[in-house]
């Protein structure tokens, strides 16, 4: 446990990597290092040992809180003697651009699907709710995507009430990284799994303020029963973010229909300079007024250091 000094008021327990990887405990290593090695993102660093000092016991925890929630659920139809179609555990995961949220969100349902017994874990990205870019442009919205307002809220919030009332199947948007763009008729059926992850920049974000009236309203986390906060310092955010452009640059830019092909022949000077002035311009502001904030909410908080490795855990004391 962390021996740092409490003053009692944190509603978290905070470990260090070493203590954190002692309560993987007798769990299993069930990926191969290549299984490993298809997981991580874009200049992203994951490792064998990184799965088993800090997501083994993230998804030994997650088991626990999902046998529990299941038994739980089980309860409350006995007491209403009602038969409701089964409720899938949902877990957010959320935190800035280039942080890597993608690689956890992956890692993780690898890991819960080969639990034993093995569950269906789907997983989606809150990417496919953006508005199409066509939209965005009418609005003037363009600078804005991923900020809020450049979601199609109702949408997402109707997926969400669809897949914990047990509906099936669930449709959810697809989007192309490579274009840009929401990719028109195409979608992802999610079919009553026993886990939904949800992945996206803001997903634990609530409202400026509470309604005067009490009239309900949803957020996007109000669905969660888990959530998860993948934090970094500023100045390591903005590294990670320069490296994952110039190593995009060489690489997916040169894709005829990317979006960004004109950054694809920029000098490595050009392009530091483009993506620096996209991240503070863009990315900086919406972690400073709408991602960080949200911080606090989260069930569970991995802090990575510059070398992407999670040095501090924070969870959520029940």
């Amino acid at each position: 446990m962390d021996t740092r000094v409490d003053d009692g008021l944190s509603p978290y327990r905070i470990f260090t990597r070493s203590e954190w990887a002692k309560l993987r405990a007798d769990a299993p290593m069930t990926l191969t290092k290549a299984e490993v090695a298809k997981l991580q993102s874009v200049n992203d660093r994951l490792s064998v040992k990184e799965v088993e000092m800090i997501y083994l016991p993230v998804s030994r925890l997650l088991g626990l809180y999902v046998s529990a929630t299941q038994k739980l659920f089980r309860a409350q139809q006995r007491f209403l003697a009602i038969e409701d179609a089964k409720m899938p555990y949902v877990i957010g995961i959320g935190g800035s651009v280039a942080v890597g949220k993608s690689t956890t969100a992956r890692v993780l349902q690898a890991l819960l699907a080969r639990m034993s017994p093995a569950p269906k874990v789907d997983l989606i990205t809150t990417d496919g709710f953006l508005y199409p870019n066509a939209v965005l442009e009418a609005e003037g919205l363009m600078e804005r995507k991923g900020f809020p307002d450049s979601y199609d809220m109702p949408a997402l919030l109707r997926f969400l009430s669809d897949v914990k009332a047990g509906r099936n199947p669930v449709r959810a948007p697809i989007y192309s990284h490579l274009v840009y763009d929401i990719v028109p008729g195409a979608y992802t059926e999610i079919d009553r799994p026993d886990v939904l992850i949800v992945e996206g920049l803001n997903v634990l974000q609530t409202g400026e303020m509470l309604p005067r009236d009490g009239k309900a309203i949803p957020f996007v986390s109000d669905y969660f029963d888990f959530s998860v906060y993948i934090d970094a310092d500023e100045d390591v955010l903005e590294r990670w973010y320069i490296d994952r452009f110039l190593a995009l640059r060489s690489t997916a830019f040169r894709d005829p229909q990317s979006y960004f092909r004109r950054y694809a022949d920029l000098s490595d000077d050009e392009a530091t300079a483009t993506a620096l002035t996209i991240w503070r311009r863009i990315n900086l502001t919406n972690l400073h007024e709408n991602i960080l904030p949200t911080r606090q909410r989260a069930d569970l908080i991995l802090k990575k250091g510059a070398n992407h490795l999670i040095e501090e855990v924070a969870l959520r004391k029940l």
